[in-house]
């Protein structure tokens, strides 16, 4: 199968609290490398014609600001944690300058969350200047946004189901800690993959160094890179100087083509 060439633009990479959080000290926290500068996690997929965003966090609009983004097709939700959905009111500008309603494509407990937390959208009296969202639940069963293929690959969040989206030769798994033996068969393949590793410790939902490098070698892509990391992983220069062949942590506004 012939897939369209893609950019990948890391928006964030850091965990619900993002790097640096609030309050904390450590040598993390405090470290002057860019590189352990983790917004929330978010990546652009963008192909010649069509440009999509998985998850649209708190910081959606600086992240949109960042990188200079004036036009978005559409965004594709993981799972209804706010670090992934809480910026999707900032949409709006979208609507106004591109002049049509936000394709926003998840399953159905994701849809609930949505429609719960921006309530405003779906009222049937709406005032000026809300987000226009347009729905549209997805399942197991592949689909296309303008010219990029999206295979949906289920994945556990302990017991919540979380979406991870294969896009042509290209693999995206956040906050995940398991995945089915039957949707790793849809990641076989991949030339690059990206897997959440929150820490070096263990973690109730999340993979942790140890695992995603397991994982990762289980399923044998080209190139793997991390995201979801907190502070606790370590800095970046070290924790990457650890890794093994192939595997990287990924961090913000690094770019992947392919």
């Amino acid at each position: 199968m012939t897939y369209p060439r893609l950019k990948i633009i890391f928006l964030g990479t850091g965990t619900s609290t993002g790097v640096p959080m609030i309050g904390c000290d450590c040598e993390v926290c405090t470290s002057a490398d860019k590189k352990d500068k983790r917004l929330r996690s978010s990546i652009l997929v963008q192909s010649a014609s069509t440009t999509l965003i998985v998850d649209t966090g708190p910081d959606f609009r600086y992240q949109m600001l960042r990188e200079n983004i004036h036009k978005l097709d559409a965004a594709l939700i993981t799972h209804p944690h706010k670090d992934h959905i809480a910026g999707l009111d900032d949409i709006r500008a979208f609507n106004f300058f591109n002049k049509k309603q936000m394709p926003v494509y998840a399953n159905s407990l994701t849809e609930e969350a949505i429609r719960r937390d921006f309530y405003y959208a779906f009222s049937d009296t709406k005032y000026p200047g809300i987000p226009e969202i347009e729905l549209h639940t997805i399942s197991l069963t592949p689909f296309t946004v303008g010219d990029i293929p999206v295979t949906p690959v289920m994945t556990w969040h302990l017991k919540m189901p979380v979406m991870g989206f294969r896009f042509g030769k290209f693999t995206y798994i956040t906050d995940a800690n398991r995945i089915e033996d039957k949707e790793k068969e849809k990641i076989m393949g991949t030339e690059v993959l990206v897997l959440n590793a929150l820490r070096k410790k263990e973690h109730v939902s999340h993979f942790n160094l140890k695992q995603a490098i397991e994982l990762s070698q289980e399923l044998n892509p080209r190139e793997t890179y991390f995201t979801h990391v907190s502070h606790q992983m370590g800095k970046h220069a070290e924790v990457e100087s650890e890794l093994p062949d192939s595997i990287h942590l990924a961090y913000d506004r690094m770019v992947l083509e392919l």
